[in-house]
């Protein structure tokens, strides 16, 4: 998996400043004023610092944004990067800033001066998050990255305020990388194998196969696999960091390691990414491995379904009847609305087996979310106002957009079926708000439940704010601070 890029923590030392090679990282106020560190630069490269800064380019940087001097004389560094920050940015101005060094300084070392800046180690975890770069299939030789040194006047501080920052970087990467696989690499039986190599993080973990999920009635999530190759799965992580005994939150997860849309089969084109379309399960693993990584002190659950949609012989048919692990009989009327298929199931084995004190299902569920919210925002829809505010704030903290939709029973009467107790689409109007409401029949009443939609902010064309093209790993960030904020420590 994709590993972090090297970070440490030293103490300022002026007079090392000279012999720094590979980028030097300077940050100056919008005011224009240097600290001691960009003093000494400035003084090294004969006051070019001071012209930089004084200029109309600097003036019209964005807060966060950076000019890049290269090759600056007098000194071995081969660029200094000079980044406009204010002394006390917010986090997200301090996470900002990391993820423009990660940009301007590609792989070579980087020598950040921060001395006395306010959340340096919020620094150091943007540009932990921007420097991600997939290449596992790519045959090229691969540059080895050359990290950051963060120089900062309380090294055993800022060090102390990255402690967990870390864990959950490697929660985003692991998230990122198994969106990012193609489907040919990441079948269900390696995405099940990926998981349980988790357990050597003290997680519990149980793949449950086929001839389980038949056992326990799971029609509904099985019909959607059954015409591919691949088996289905679901798979259980268990981390049991609370009191013993305490109910778990869970995370629930759409893992459709490919999409093809079954016998309703979906256009060519654009059908490549559907790699994408275990989103959901992908930021289940994540925020499992993260809450593992930093001994999280609460029970959570991970559960996610791992199928394949394929048309074949075999495959479920548009008119077809399945029973769910619920009892409720489903019409198919589109094998290509799977999802909702797949995580009906799991979200009800979910509530059986283990009475979670709340639950989340993430899943790259609809197009028509994509078209109501576009790719900044995920569709947030729930049953109970307080874990959706609290989610709303977590997501708001960590600036991972979310927006809440309309739930209600005009919608659900939309997926009534005349020979089955539901079928599984309720039309084109408001799609993304009747495959909400479809999940919901398998929420028990008093579980407290939030469905989100991740299909527009899983894996994107163009770059965001903390990672390049493809997968973003959203979702991780805003989970863990919900627990974190939350659960722990009550």
């Amino acid at each position: 998996m994709t590993a972090l890029i090297p970070v440490d923590f030293v103490a300022t030392d002026i007079d090392a400043i000279k012999d720094m090679e590979g980028r030097l990282a300077i940050f100056v106020p919008p005011a224009g004023t240097l600290d001691a560190t960009a003093k000494r630069v400035n003084r090294l490269t004969r006051g070019s610092i001071a012209r930089a800064v004084s200029g109309e380019a600097f003036e019209k940087l964005e807060d966060g944004a950076a000019m890049v001097l290269s090759y600056p004389v007098n000194i071995p560094a081969e660029a200094v990067i000079i980044v406009k920050l204010a002394r006390r940015p917010t986090v997200g101005e301090a996470r900002k800033a990391g993820a423009t060094l990660a940009k301007q300084a590609g792989t070579t070392k980087v020598h950040a001066l921060c001395g006395n800046l306010r959340r340096a180690h919020e620094l150091a975890y943007g540009m932990i998050l921007r420097a991600y770069e997939y290449t596992d299939q790519k045959t090229a030789e691969k540059t080895a990255h050359e990290g950051a040194s963060f120089v900062v006047n309380a090294p055993d501080d800022v060090k102390a305020a990255f402690d967990g920052l870390d864990a959950l970087a490697e929660g985003v990467f692991f998230t990122r990388d198994l969106v990012n696989m193609p489907a040919n690499v990441l079948t269900t039986t390696e995405f099940a194998k990926q998981l349980s190599d988790l357990k050597d993080l003290g997680l519990k973990v149980e793949v449950l196969e086929e001839k389980d999920l038949e056992k326990l009635g799971m029609g509904s999530l099985l019909c959607v696999g059954q015409g591919s190759d691949s088996p289905s799965k679901v798979v259980v992580m268990e981390w049991n960091g609370g009191t013993k005994g305490d109910k778990p939150f869970a995370f629930v997860g759409k893992g459709v390691v490919f999409d093809t849309g079954g016998i309703s089969l979906k256009p060519a084109v654009g059908m490549e990414d559907m790699t994408m379309d275990m989103g959901g399960a992908g930021v289940v693993a994540g925020v499992m491995k993260a809450i593992a990584k930093r001994k999280a002190k609460f029970n959570v659950v991970g559960l996610v379904g791992l199928v394949e949609n394929m048309p074949s012989g075999n495959a479920v048919r548009p008119g077809d009847v399945v029973t769910s692990m619920k009892g409720d009989t489903i019409e198919v009327i589109n094998t290509d609305a799977e999802g909702r298929l797949v995580l009906a199931d799991v979200l009800w084995y979910a509530q059986e087996r283990f009475e979670p004190l709340g639950m989340i299902n993430l899943a790259t569920l609809t197009g028509a979310i994509v078209i109501g919210l576009g790719h900044e925002n995920a569709g947030v829809f729930s049953n109970n106002d307080a874990l959706a505010n609290a989610f709303l704030k977590a997501a708001n903290v960590e600036e991972e957009g979310a927006w809440r939709l309309p739930m209600g029973k005009a919608y659900d009467d939309k997926l009534k079926s005349r020979i089955a107790d539901m079928q599984n689409v309720g039309g084109r109007p408001a799609g993304s708000i009747t495959a909400a409401q479809f999940l919901q029949r398998f929420v028990k009443p008093e579980t407290p439940w939030i469905h989100l939609d991740i299909a527009g902010v899983a894996s994107v064309k163009e770059e965001t704010g903390f990672a390049p093209k493809g997968a973003t790993g959203w979702g991780v960030r805003a989970l863990n601070r919900l627990i974190m904020d939350n659960f722990e420590g009550e």
